[in-house]
């Protein structure tokens, strides 16, 4: 038996990613323990693994609440302030805190460098988790944070390039943080994510067939949806047989964006289209009213909604896209920030849906985008032959299966 400690962003969509990786674990005979900044710990699920934290790193409401509205060039730069702090405090205090609970060894998120930093200090066995789009650099692939297509051509190369300059301007913040760790745990010298990243074992959420093309690496897996094992749940509303239904969620983080949801409500009721938005507690009661949906909730239980649904709104997040494509449900997505426009491309690169960029959405462009995916089968088709490779790619008991043979 092993004990591996959970390191990952304190992010709720992260954390969930890892307690599935936990409860594969476990049942495999592991014992898991979550490594988290301080105020992570009220994430974990009641039955979740045990968890220790480190000491101060930020006030983690505040950052939270800014990585919700990271608006223009300064709120980057706000946010991977934030998040460098959030890898400081691990670097800080991991080292006591992996001696203190014995662990074996890392399983850390891509997108927290603490995760390789720690385990290279420690010598310990490291596997890397992408739970959103991989950082892993590959021709032709732009950054996961940019909506660009795929392109391997000469012109797109460049492009690439131009952007990585960006990107290395606005992640300077999180570089400099990492070299400073690496220095000061004797380690070659590091600068990026992908630096931090697993030499034995990375998993993928993003399933091959959806990613954009990748040459072979026999480190990467691409395994599908890491998900708790959940039992089924009913419909809790009624629908109209005759009239088309969509689900709207734009996540955790962004379920506050009532302009966004009220575009939608209008788009739909354009296209006589039943809509159910979910906001993810995101709204007061009285906001979820104005919207003039048919449903409003703040959790839905998205198997069932998605098992009925003819499309799908959302924002780009790896998780509701992949449980839509699983369910052979067409996209329309809405990017707001992190790798959501890398999402979109994706799907627009793939024909399982379309995009609209966030500013001077109208409901008109809404409503275009939306009747061809639930009136076209082509959209539909596509998402149902995705949704095959999904359902056997083997998701988290796959990787527990290779976490427990890379790190043996």
């Amino acid at each position: 038996m092993a004990h591996y400690a959970l390191i990952c962003p304190p992010f709720y969509s992260h954390v969930r990613v890892f307690e599935a990786l936990a409860e594969a674990l476990a049942a495999r005979g592991h014992r898991t323990t979550f490594v988290l900044n301080a105020g992570g710990e009220r994430l974990i699920s009641s039955d979740g693994p045990a968890v220790v934290t480190t000491g101060p790193g930020g006030d983690l409401d505040a950052i939270i609440k800014r990585a919700a509205r990271p608006n223009g060039p300064l709120g980057i730069l706000r946010t991977v302030a934030d998040t460098a702090r959030l890898t400081d405090a691990l670097c800080r205090d991991g080292p006591a805190l992996l001696k203190a609970i014995g662990a074996d060894a890392i399983v850390g998120d891509q997108m927290e460098p603490a995760a390789g930093l720690l385990a290279a200090h420690l010598g310990l066995p490291l596997v890397s988790v992408a739970c959103a789009l991989p950082v892993n650099a590959a021709p032709g692939v732009p950054l996961p944070f940019l909506g660009w297509p795929y392109d391997p051509s000469l012109a797109g190369l460049k492009r690439n390039r131009a952007g990585e300059k960006v990107a290395a301007f606005l992640l300077r913040r999180q570089r400099r943080t990492i070299e400073a760790w690496a220095t000061r745990f004797g380690l070659a010298p590091r600068t990026t994510m992908e630096d931090c990243a697993s030499p034995l074992l990375q998993i993928s959420q993003c399933p091959a067939g959806f990613d954009f093309p990748r040459p072979p690496d026999p480190r990467f897996h691409a395994v599908g949806p890491i998900r708790k094992a959940t039992s089924d749940e009913a419909l809790p509303f009624g629908l109209h047989p005759k009239r088309p239904f969509v689900f709207a969620s734009l996540g955790t983080l962004q379920g506050h964006r009532l302009d966004i949801f009220k575009t939608v409500a209008s788009a739909c009721r354009r296209i006589d289209a039943q809509l159910l938005v979910a906001h993810c507690g995101g709204l007061s009661e009285a906001a979820a009213y104005s919207l003039g949906a048919d449903f409003v909730t703040d959790f839905a239980p998205q198997a069932a909604v998605l098992a009925r649904a003819d499309a799908c709104v959302t924002h780009g997040g790896m998780n509701t896209v992949l449980d839509a494509l699983q369910a052979a449900v067409p996209l329309l997505v809405i990017p707001i920030a992190f790798d959501q426009p890398g999402i979109a491309a994706r799907v627009v690169h793939h024909g399982v849906g379309r995009m609209l960029p966030r500013r001077g959405l109208t409901s008109t462009a809404v409503a275009a985008a939306l009747r061809p995916l639930i009136e076209k089968p082509e959209a539909t088709a596509k998402a149902a032959w995705l949704g095959r490779e999904i359902a056997k790619a083997g998701g988290a008991t796959l990787a527990a299966r290779l976490i427990e043979e890379a790190t043996a």
